[in-house]
């Protein structure tokens, strides 16, 4: 049974850092089936920072939860250490760094088989967006190019993190939702949840959730819709098609 939270950013307003996804995180873990005592972190979203200042700073917001942090880089062997993990945790920054990090070490793979056998998921900003079938969805900068834009696929639709509807005055680049209107004129078949800052998506087997305060928008081929936060949602979403490559 697949379990995940999906994160769209470790901030919303004006919190410090992870503080909002501290009970979000907390609950998830300790609802699951056996004790977690370790979770790895996977820092590899980061470009400006090292990978150790990054596991410095999560191990340091994060620690309320009791959760012990190891972390993917300080591995000699990545692969062992995604087969032996009891929770992953993916950080944010740039979603093309993070999946050709990802596909370099080799663990794309072997990341989704483990997280399909039940191994808990939680990522937030890129660490979200890897989650859906491709990173196409991204806000990111393409600074690196990737092997393949294929990523998770743990859910059957792609995450676009921190969502912002409209676009500020006097801005004439392209709004969020028309970017999304481009990405599903091209691929029609597909639908795009938006979170915005602080909104988050849980799932559980073949049940979502949107835990927390804010709402988020599912957008297809036919226009969005509101999704209210603290309701389930897996009636508006296909959760037999995330298990399929």
């Amino acid at each position: 049974m697949s379990r995940l939270l999906l994160l769209s950013s470790a901030m919303a307003g004006d919190t410090g850092y992870l503080t909002y996804t501290r009970p979000l995180i907390d609950d998830f873990l300790s609802a699951h089936p056996v004790a977690i005592t370790r979770a790895l972190f996977i820092p590899h979203a980061s470009v400006s920072r090292g990978f150790d200042v990054y596991l410095d700073n999560v191990r340091r917001a994060l620690e309320p939860t009791g959760i012990p942090l190891e972390s993917l880089h300080n591995s000699d062997d990545p692969v062992a250490a995604v087969r032996s993990a009891q929770a992953l945790i993916v950080g944010g920054g740039n979603t093309f760094a993070l999946v050709s990090r990802l596909y370099e070490a080799g663990v794309m793979k072997v990341i989704r088989e483990r997280v399909l056998e039940g191994l808990p998921y939680i990522g937030w900003s890129a660490g979200a967006n890897i989650a859906g079938p491709t990173l196409c969805t991204t806000n990111d900068m393409p600074i690196i190019e990737p092997p393949s834009f294929r990523t998770l696929a743990l859910v059957p639709f792609q995450i676009n993190p921190h969502f912002i509807a409209g676009k500020s005055a006097g801005h004439h680049g392209e709004s969020r939702e028309e970017r999304l209107t481009e990405y599903l004129a091209l691929n029609a078949s597909m639908q795009v949840l938006a979170l915005p800052e602080g909104a988050a998506l849980r799932r559980e087997g073949d049940r979502f959730d949107l835990p927390g305060e804010h709402d988020a928008w599912l957008f297809t081929d036919q226009g969005k819709q509101r999704l209210p936060a603290g309701e389930t949602c897996h009636a508006l979403l296909d959760p037999v098609a995330a298990d399929t490559p």
